[in-house]
C-alpha cells in the first residue's frame, strides 16, 4: 500500500487502560510507584502535520491532558469506539470549537449512534443547548480517505466480540483494544514506520491483548519500530518490562512524542 509522505508528530496523551494508573482503591506496587512513566492517564494520542492537529480519542482525561501539552488548537477527532475511556471528553472539545466552528468527528456508525445517545445534548437539532460544542460527523467505512492531505485508512480490529476502529495515518498506525485482526485488515499495517498497539496485561484477557499477543503481532506485522499502549498496572512497572523488550519494541508513556 503505497502512502504518501508527510512528517508526523505523535504525542501519546494517554498510555493507560479505562481505569488508568494509580488505579481508584488498589494499592499495587505498581499504582503505588513514584516513576513518573508508571502513572497512566487514559489512552488517546494526538497526532499533528503541517500545521494541523487531530486526536484518536478523546477519553475521560481529555481536559487534564490538552492542557498538560498545551494545545492551542485542534481540527478533528479519529473516533476507535464508544467505551467511556475514549470518548468521555467530547464535551471539552467545546474550546476548539468556539475557535474553529463545528469540529469534524470521524467514526463508525455504531459508535454514532452511541455519542447521539449518550450526549443528546450535543447533537440534538431542536433547543440545542448553545453552549455544547459543534461537532461534524463524519461516518466511515473500510475505505481509505484523505484528510488535510493525508492518506487516511480505517482498520477494523475486534475488541472481543466487538468490531471497533484503528487508523492507518500515512506509514504510522494506532491500534487500541484489540484482541484480534482479521488477514485481510493485516493486509493494510504493511510497511509501517511505527505501530502503537496496546498491551493490557502480562496474563490474558477476553478482549485485549496481553503482552506476548502484542508481541506476536509485532512479529507479524514487522514495523519498523513499535509502542505499547493501553498499559494496565498488571503489566508492571515501566522500566522492569521495558528490559524485556525487543530492540524496537517500546513501552509508551504520557507525554511522549515521537517524529516519523
Amino acid at each position: 500500500m503505497k502512502q504518501n509522505q508527510k512528517k508526523l508528530t505523535i504525542t501519546f496523551l494517554g498510555t493507560g487502560t479505562s481505569q488508568g494508573i494509580p488505579m481508584i482503591a488498589n494499592n499495587h506496587p505498581v499504582c503505588l510507584s513514584k516513576d513518573i512513566k508508571d502513572k497512566r492517564l487514559r489512552s488517546s494520542i494526538l497526532i499533528s502535520w503541517d500545521d494541523v492537529s487531530y486526536t484518536v480519542d478523546c477519553g475521560l482525561d481529555f481536559r487534564q491532558q490538552i492542557l498538560r501539552e498545551r494545545v492551542q488548537s485542534l481540527n478533528g477527532v479519529f473516533f476507535t469506539h464508544e467505551h467511556a475511556d475514549h470518548i468521555g471528553g467530547l464535551d471539552d472539545l467545546r474550546a476548539f470549537c468556539y475557535k474553529i466552528g463545528e469540529m469534524p468527528i470521524y467514526l463508525n456508525k455504531r459508535t454514532l449512534k452511541s455519542l447521539e445517545k449518550r450526549f443528546e445534548y450535543i447533537f440534538k437539532l431542536e433547543n440545542r443547548y448553545p453552549g455544547a460544542p459543534s461537532v461534524m460527523p463524519k461516518v466511515i467505512d473500510k475505505d481509505t480517505f484523505i484528510v488535510d492531505d493525508l492518506e487516511v485508512t480505517p482498520i477494523e480490529v475486534m475488541h472481543g466480540n466487538i468490531p471497533i476502529t484503528a487508523y492507518r495515518l500515512g506509514n504510522f498506525a494506532y491500534l487500541t483494544d484489540v484482541k484480534t485482526v482479521s488477514d485481510k485488515e493485516k493486509e493494510k499495517l504493511q510497511n509501517l514506520e511505527v505501530l502503537v498497539v496496546s498491551a493490557l496485561r502480562i496474563e490474558e484477557h477476553p478482549t485485549h491483548f496481553n503482552l506476548q499477543e502484542a508481541l506476536d503481532f509485532v512479529a507479524e506485522v514487522k514495523p519498523k519500530k513499535a509502542y505499547f499502549t493501553h498499559i494496565s498496572h498488571m503489566l508492571g512497572f515501566h522500566e522492569t518490562v521495558s528490559k524485556t523488550l525487543p530492540n524496537n519494541v517500546f513501552l509508551a508513556y504520557d507525554g511522549l512524542k515521537i517524529i516519523i
